[in-house]
């Protein structure tokens, strides 16, 4: 059957494009299904979430079914902070055997992106709202949370075949709890708050100044950090109400020395009820994690703050039952990072990777 590549605008369209996420991964024994609604928002611009950037979805079509999905996004806020004219190919799905499908899809949407002044496309980039990194192993286990990808090992090819290179690798550090690792933990965090540090729960930070303290946090610490783009407080704003029944305020903290917010963990208790088990399927409570973001200003780094703020999460994270803690993805050359995940008791649980397609370098894709 021939090939045909379409942008959807319709309602029904686009919820067709989303619900395609549950036609590939229903071969999986656990699974996170689609997350409908706030897809929708975002690729309908609703979200705050679609703030300074645009975006386009393409879809393949085979005869009369959809057999690949993307959304091209232009990220102005990246491109501001970075100045590099770099696009995403987001929320990448397909089947299996579509090889040429795939290629003419990445073809339309980078032509789409070129077209907006853009020089490259990452895949399986750092944000959690259009794209993770792709899983390059441990493919059966349920991923830490519904935004992870849990992509099937095909994927890889796939992209290769269309023109991506491995840019960034991962890792995923997780963390069995053990008795020593409880002592080592409130001895990290007694140790930072006798330096004079503060470790202060979110639901113990004044509503005033929840999210905005917690929204500059987050740009301050990752504004270095590889394929960062700034966060707003509309979107936090949004974020932390809705996750708050999760324990999200109690979990997550912000320390602070001398009255300064100097550094936060953003840590979300695991919730598993909305996962998809096949009959039989129980998930270990290896696979039953946390979410887990931790960011230090520079001013306090190297002080064992991370430590500390991790170390409060995961003990309140055990006094609600957790077994397993995960301390989430770091980039295979942030060493500081993986040192201090390594020092909470953390090993490798998982990689992953983030891919690149350079439009100079493939004069056969978009056209040129």
């Amino acid at each position: 059957m021939s090939i045909r590549i379409d942008t959807p605008e319709s309602n029904e369209a686009l919820t067709e494009f989303v619900l395609f996420y549950d036609r590939v991964y229903e071969y999986r024994s656990a699974r996170w299904p689609a997350n409908l609604m706030f897809d929708l928002a975002n690729i309908t611009g609703e979200s705050p979430f679609a703030r300074n950037r645009e975006m386009r979805p393409f879809v393949a079509w085979d005869g009369d079914q959809i057999v690949a999905r993307a959304l091209a996004v232009v990220d102005w806020r990246y491109i501001r902070h970075w100045n590099e004219r770099l696009g995403y190919l987001g929320m990448f799905e397909a089947l299996p055997g579509t090889e040429e499908a795939t290629v003419q899809l990445v073809d339309a949407a980078c032509e789409w992106l070129q077209g907006q002044g853009v020089e490259a496309a990452r895949a399986g980039g750092t944000h959690s709202v259009f794209d993770t990194p792709f899983a390059i192993d441990n493919y059966d286990v349920l991923p830490n949370s519904f935004d992870w990808r849990q992509n099937p090992p095909y994927y890889h090819i796939l992209l290769k075949n269309a023109g991506f290179e491995s840019e960034k690798g991962w890792v995923d550090y997780h963390i069995e709890v053990r008795p020593e690792l409880l002592d080592r933990w409130r001895s990290a965090l007694e140790e930072v708050q006798r330096s004079g540090y503060r470790i202060v729960p979110l639901k113990e930070v004044p509503e005033s100044r929840r999210v905005s303290e917690f929204t500059f946090l987050l740009n301050d610490t990752f504004k270095n950090h590889w394929g960062f783009a700034p966060s707003t407080e509309e979107e936090f704003a949004l974020i932390l109400p809705a996750l708050g029944p999760s324990g999200v305020l109690d979990t997550s903290v912000i320390a602070y020395g001398d009255g300064e917010p100097l550094g936060l963990a953003w840590v979300v208790p695991s919730d598993t009820s909305a996962a998809i088990l096949e009959p039989g399927r129980k998930l270990h409570d290896s696979e039953k994690l946390n979410f887990l973001v931790i960011g230090v200003r520079e001013a306090a780094r190297r002080h064992g703050v991370a430590t500390a703020m991790a170390s409060y999460a995961y003990l309140e994270l055990i006094q609600r039952g957790a077994t397993h803690v995960c301390y989430g993805l770091v980039l295979d050359d942030n060493w500081a990072s993986r040192h201090t995940g390594e020092k909470l008791g953390g090993v490798v649980r998982a990689n992953r990777m983030s891919y690149r397609r350079n439009f100079s370098t493939s004069a056969r894709r978009c056209g040129q």
